[in-house]
């Protein structure tokens, strides 16, 4: 009787060797020696979190390689949870750490294994930040000259409670980055803030660039 045997997947690699080999071979391609997790992705043959898993970090991954660390850029929280949701508003849906090792992204996954030691922390603390205060917006000295009393931005919480209450959607179409990834979504206000209208949870709604236009076009 034959025995069932595990087959690797083609594309896993057969030795730390082979990853290092990869990584060298990206690098001389784009004849430089300093390969970001964003670059690899767009270039290499493997994931970045098997380097990560296999030498502990990227920048461990580089010094194996022989190549120079990447750039180590300090960002806010506040900075860093304001990518995740533009990464979540451009998919529609929850981002993975490979999400932000691609053009959707302005920052990196390692930015946020340095800070938050991992992608699954570091969701479940821009889930807490998104929850922790009130998402009614902040009054503003400025928000006077159209006779609101908010002001017309709404804020990163706000924002996000907004488009979860939307199921990340177009509340007329229904269009999605979910389904399609020329979606761009838009946070709209109903009643328009030129004219009174607040920039509050009840008067926000999820709009697609299409509808947002073809609205300003009416009014």
């Amino acid at each position: 009787m034959n025995k069932f045997q595990y087959s690797p997947p083609k594309n896993a690699p057969k030795s730390s060797e082979e990853l290092i080999e990869d990584l060298q071979l990206v690098a001389k391609k784009l004849n430089t020696r300093k390969i970001t997790q964003k670059l690899y992705t767009e270039h290499g043959k493997f994931n970045c979190s098997t380097f990560i898993n296999r030498f502990g970090t990227w920048n461990k991954s580089l010094l194996k390689a022989g190549l120079q660390l990447s750039n180590i850029v300090s960002y806010s929280d506040e900075k860093l949870f304001e990518n995740i949701l533009n990464v979540w508003q451009k998919k529609g849906a929850q981002p993975t750490r490979r999400d932000m090792n691609t053009t959707m992204s302005e920052i990196s996954s390692g930015a946020y294994n340095r800070r938050f030691s991992s992608w699954t922390s570091t969701i479940k603390e821009f889930i807490a930040y998104a929850n922790s205060k009130e998402i009614s917006a902040i009054k503003n000295e400025a928000s006077q000259v159209s006779g609101s009393k908010t002001s017309r931005d709404p804020s990163l919480r706000l924002r996000f409670h907004v488009l979860k209450r939307d199921n990340f959607s177009c509340v007329q179409c229904g269009a999605s980055p979910a389904k399609d990834q020329k979606v761009v979504l838009h946070i709209d206000h109903i009643k328009p803030w030129s004219k009174g209208g607040e920039t509050e949870i009840s008067n926000l709604q999820t709009l697609c660039q299409n509808c947002n236009l073809g609205k300003s076009n009416i009014e």
